[in-house]
């Protein structure tokens, strides 16, 4: 982290963990680089602290964008600091309910958006040799649910990609922290849903998904704004995680869900190891490969 005072670049910041990480950055005195698809949704953070505030219009979607508005945010505060990829939406339906052109637009947004935007910060955190990628993941970039099928090969892809990239970007001085939260009081069960039609065929099978989905807005036991508290801590440790939980449903689930992980291996062990070529069999693999 830089020592004089921090620039935050933050997408899709016009609502929900967004326009909280923003608000919360401005609180501690940072500087935000607001970013969204309708900048006009950003006018009344922008008038909150005007000398530390820089509006920007970006569609991760759209070639150019990113390195338009990472250009503005340099040319206003010299540096950027962290870059929060927020930007993003879900997909409630099975994988067969769900068209092609859906799935695509859902690895559009989440998935190339990020890696478009990091690609345009990265040449300016390298030369800084310092800064911090965050990408925001999901309890369901760690593991899914019948229903979520394309939202979390989104965030896993994501999360792939990330665990990767801390490795090379370390030796520049730059972090990478993946968060994984579970339900937060934002407006993303409201707002940032498509619900994809129902078959008959999954109606029940992903029923369950598609009433906790529609029921949960409003309900969420999360605090954005202690979310972006955390992702601050984490970022200013000396041992910064590479991926960071929020929430207890994020915990609980991302625990259970090693655990098993843990006793398939464990209980699948001697399978896998006994797939190691024989001594005996090794000339014959080789001639006949």
């Amino acid at each position: 982290m830089s020592s004089t005072r921090p620039t935050w670049f933050i997408t899709g910041a016009s609502s929900g963990f967004g326009m909280a990480f923003a608000r919360y950055a401005l609180a501690q005195g940072y500087n935000v680089v607001a970013t969204a698809r309708t900048p006009g949704k950003l006018a009344d953070l922008a008038a909150s602290a005007p000398d530390r505030v820089l509006v920007q219009s970006l569609d991760v979607t759209v070639a150019g964008d990113a390195a338009k508005a990472v250009a503005a945010a340099v040319a206003r505060f010299g540096r950027i600091d962290v870059l929060l990829n927020n930007a993003g939406y879900g997909i409630v339906g099975a994988l067969e309910e769900t068209p092609d052109a859906e799935l695509r637009a859902q690895m559009e947004t989440n998935f190339f958006g990020a890696v478009d935007v990091t690609k345009a910060v990265l040449p300016q955190l390298r030369a800084q040799k310092a800064g911090a990628i965050v990408n925001i993941s999901s309890l369901g970039g760690q593991l899914s649910f019948g229903g979520f099928s394309a939202y979390s090969a989104s965030k896993f892809a994501l999360e792939g990609l990330s665990e990767a990239l801390a490795q090379e970007v370390a030796p520049f001085g730059i972090k990478v922290l993946i968060v994984e939260p579970g339900a937060f009081r934002t407006g993303f069960a409201a707002d940032a849903l498509r619900h994809m039609p129902v078959m008959d065929a999954y109606r029940d099978v992903v029923g369950g998904t598609r009433t906790f989905a529609q029921g949960m807005h409003g309900t969420q036991e999360g605090d954005p704004a202690k979310a972006a508290a955390a992702i601050d801590a984490a970022l200013r440790s000396e041992s910064t995680p590479l991926r960071l939980q929020l929430g207890a449903d994020s915990v609980n689930a991302v625990r259970v869900h090693a655990e098993q992980l843990l006793k398939d291996l464990a209980a699948w062990e001697r399978v896998g190891l006994d797939t190691r070529v024989d001594q005996a069999d090794a000339q014959a693999l080789t001639r006949s490969s």
